[in-house]
């Protein structure tokens, strides 16, 4: 079925996959009319889409739209409809489509709260209004309310900070509306006569009976898998659609949903087989379900693999043995990664997630209750049972649904969970309910709506615990090279050999040829270019440990393990600039939770990590960095060229990320969010060649899409012969274009360099380097091919 999605299901909106997509973060301080002016100029780069941020109505002066309030409308601070279709139109007299993400999983909490109008009505009129069926609201929690954990302190304390008026209740900037009836009564009896409970915000994580998005309680979810609320909150997406002001999507955290496959399905349906990509973080070698009908994923797999190829494995394990003997980290706070992952996951179902865990516990007791072969499992079983199943699953969740065959890969996964789970009971009878919670969360015990709850519920409540345990909280514990995580991936084995990458590409060819790819997103918590200068540090891992030992001698840090991500943060960066460093490694020791956190900061410890970064990283001991820069710089080099003429050109849809074709050295958001300046000024250097290289690439697709992309295009790896062979990754695309790109040049250079070690190309015909305009004979030497640059582009003439 992964195929269909290229194929039109109506005829009249052919799902041709872009060449190439360009991501746009709207933003109040860049609205349309912004994008607008920029369309000449990014339609000269070679892109085929410009690929925009959500764009419904959001939050006010939401920086990013994933806090959608209003299905029904295009955000007026970005333009309104009007300023999307001006948009297109340009877009379109220049060549351009637009890609639009869109956020079917959840919805804002906003202050004031009528800017959710079906938030307003639910909280005015309770489970009878028709719009309880949008949200997951546990009614039997709290007395039939709907908690709201939005007071500064205790309900008593914050009684004075309440006002009531015009039939509304107020709240600092908090407005809610009032039950018909209810608007005389006394304070006390009033608050008690809702169909809502306001109350301090720290019993959000345990007494929560809203699903939110992971740990956020400013966003609830939505029932998307309801075909009336799918018809709903898609309707103006839809249109836009049909009528060609958009022309394909990209769908934020599928895995949020009840029903990822059924709801993909139905938006197959309804848009018509346009070409779509879904935000599936995939583990390691997970692949993406066979019967999604969408061109593919937004990438992450894709940068798992372009990174790791530039990664030194010996000299990242060299790291690792470095970073372990500075920081000295315990095994499950930085020293082992499947050991920090784990014991981060305990932390979200105990904490963070306690109330997900909670609500699962319930329905899990009901199900027993409701069997005579399952009664008398205690509650507290269940509930150990589950939490060692969420803590144990490597991936973000299952795909089961009640009544339907599971999956073998399915399967496998929660039996091997369950299997280690057991180990969590003394006495065998009890762990049983190990057993249970598993056949529950694949659907094996039932079909009715309890145990579509459960199974719903369990892989919504997995994706969040594996987000928040390994990407928001493991990756700031585990931190030997920091360039290794990111978003989907695998820290414990940064580096991936040429064969892997090489079967990588051949898989997405065979499988889904018009997935996307991405290098940097709003999302990643370093740029590609961030993270090429860290993977640097991979070939030089003792000139590295010396430095840093130096370093903190002369400039201590309040721990060790501050100090190495510091560092490597103003490495990466390249530029001693306190405004933003601070802010991402103070976001990095509160991630970390180690000793401090987001909601019990410690004020002296912050404190004491600012002005260490401020005096050490970003103070005259920069120049110390500067100067083993210098030293790094072929690799930095290398990788930085070498992972965007791969991206650019493997198998797959590329998206750049807005301003990416130049250097682009960002840390987490909001830096990776801040607006653009187009076209910018001339670059020079390194990003002078990215620019050069980026728009070759990107003008070559536009002109040869079927080289590149679809069912027809093809991949064959090649390889070079000599010496030095496994330096260079090449591959040629439909026979027509090859990519050379040099891996690990400080080793290529300590071995003596190309030496004769040369690259044959596929036979018949002339070829011409791109890059440089050269000729080039059939089995052509590295030594001169990759003389000016450490890649190459060629096409048969």
């Amino acid at each position: 079925m992964k195929r269909d999605s290229r194929d039109s299901r109506d005829g009249a909106h052919p799902a041709t996959p872009p060449t190439a997509t360009y991501r746009l973060q709207l933003q109040p301080a860049f609205p349309f009319a912004a994008a607008e002016r920029a369309v000449p100029y990014l339609a000269s780069l070679g892109v085929s889409h410009l690929h925009l941020s959500p764009v419904l109505e959001a939050v006010p002066g939401s920086a990013h739209g994933y806090d959608v309030t209003d299905h029904t409308s295009v955000r007026a601070e970005l333009g309104g409809e009007d300023g999307l279709r001006a948009l297109a139109r340009t877009a379109h007299a220049h060549g351009l489509g637009l890609v639009l993400d869109i956020v079917p999983n959840h919805m804002a909490v906003p202050a004031p709260e009528h800017l959710n109008g079906p938030l307003w009505e639910v909280l005015r009129d309770g489970p009878a209004s028709p719009y309880a069926r949008w949200f997951d609201i546990d009614w039997a929690e709290h007395g039939g309310k709907v908690l709201m954990p939005l007071l500064a302190g205790r309900l008593g304390d914050e009684l004075g900070a309440f006002t009531v008026d015009d039939n509304t209740l107020r709240y600092h900037d908090h407005v809610l509306p009032l039950r018909p009836g209810t608007e005389r009564l006394p304070l006390p009896e009033l608050l008690d006569a809702q169909w809502y409970r306001p109350a301090w915000w720290r019993l959000a994580r345990t007494e929560l009976n809203r699903r939110r998005f992971f740990t956020v309680s400013e966003l609830i979810a939505v029932r998307a898998e309801d075909p009336e609320v799918f018809a709903a909150t898609h309707a103006k997406v839809l249109r836009l659609l049909r009528e060609g002001v958009l022309d394909g999507l990209r769908v934020d955290h599928p895995d949020g949903l009840a029903d990822p496959a059924g709801y993909l399905a139905r938006l197959h349906e309804e848009t018509g087989g346009r070409w779509t990509v879904v935000e599936k973080i995939l583990s390691r070698d997970e692949p993406l379900p066979d019967g999604w009908p969408v061109a593919g994923t937004t990438g992450y797999d894709a940068l798992r693999h372009v990174d790791g190829l530039f990664t030194d494995p010996a000299g990242a394990a060299e790291l690792t043995a470095f970073y372990r003997a500075f920081a000295s980290p315990p095994a499950d706070r930085g020293g082992d990664w499947p050991e920090t992952v784990r014991r981060a996951a305990r932390r979200m179902v105990s904490h963070e997630l306690a109330a997900e865990v909670e609500r699962l516990v319930r329905v899990a007791v009901r199900i027993c209750d409701a069997s005579w072969r399952l009664r008398d499992h205690a509650p507290w079983t269940l509930r150990t049972a589950l939490c060692e199943i969420l803590v144990r699953l490597p991936v973000y969740r299952p795909y089961a649904r009640p009544g339907e065959p599971v999956a073998p890969a399915d399967a496998a996964l929660l039996d091997e969970a369950a299997q280690g789970a057991r180990s969590a009971f003394a006495v065998p009878e009890e762990a049983t309910a190990v057993e249970v919670v598993r056949d529950a969360a694949l659907g094996r015990l039932g079909d009715d709506p309890e145990h579509r709850d459960f199974c719903a519920r369990f892989a919504q409540t997995a994706a969040a615990v594996r987000a928040k345990s390994a990407e928001d909280t493991a990756f700031y514990r585990y931190a030997p090279l920091l360039s290794a995580t990111e978003v989907g991936g695998a820290p414990d084995r940064p580096a991936v050999p040429p064969d892997a990458f090489h079967a990588f590409c051949v898989r997405i060819q065979r499988d889904w040829p018009a997935t996307g790819t991405v290098l940097t997103t709003h999302d990643t918590k370093r740029s590609a270019d961030v993270r090429a200068r860290i993977a640097a540090l991979s070939e030089h891992p003792h000139g590295w440990a010396e430095l840093i030992d130096r370093l903190h001698a002369g400039h201590p840090a309040p721990d060790p393990h501050v100090a190495w991500t510091a560092w490597q943060n103003a490495f990466g960066l390249g530029t001693p600039d306190p405004l933003r460093l601070v802010p991402a490694v103070v976001k990095g020791v509160r991630e970390a939770a180690l000793r401090t956190t987001w909601t019990e900061p410690n004020a002296a410890y912050e404190a004491a990590v600012e002005s260490f970064v401020v005096t050490g990283p970003c103070g005259p001991a920069h120049r110390e960095l500067t100067a083993f820069a210098e030293e790094a710089e072929p690799s930095v080099r290398a990788n930085t060229l070498g992972a965007a003429l791969l991206q650019l050109t493997m198998p797959g849809v590329p998206d750049l990320y807005m301003g990416t074709e130049r250097l682009y050295p960002a840390l987490v958001d909001p830096d990776n969010r801040r607006p653009p300046r187009f076209p910018g000024d001339e670059p020079d250097g390194l990003s002078a060649d990215k620019l050069h290289l980026t728009r070759t690439a990107l003008r070559l697709r536009r002109a040869h899409p079927e080289w590149f992309v679809g069912t027809g295009a093809t991949y064959e790896p090649l390889t070079a012969t000599g010496p030095a062979a496994g330096h260079c990754v090449a591959f040629a695309r439909s026979g027509r274009a090859v990519t050379v790109a040099t891996r690990l040049p400080h080793r290529l250079a300590a071995g003596g360099g190309w030496g004769d070690t040369a690259l044959a190309l596929p036979g018949g015909g002339a070829w011409r380097e791109l890059l440089t305009g050269r000729a080039c004979p059939e089995r052509v030497p590295l030594s001169r091919l990759l003389h000016r640059f450490p890649v190459a582009l060629l096409v048969r003439e």
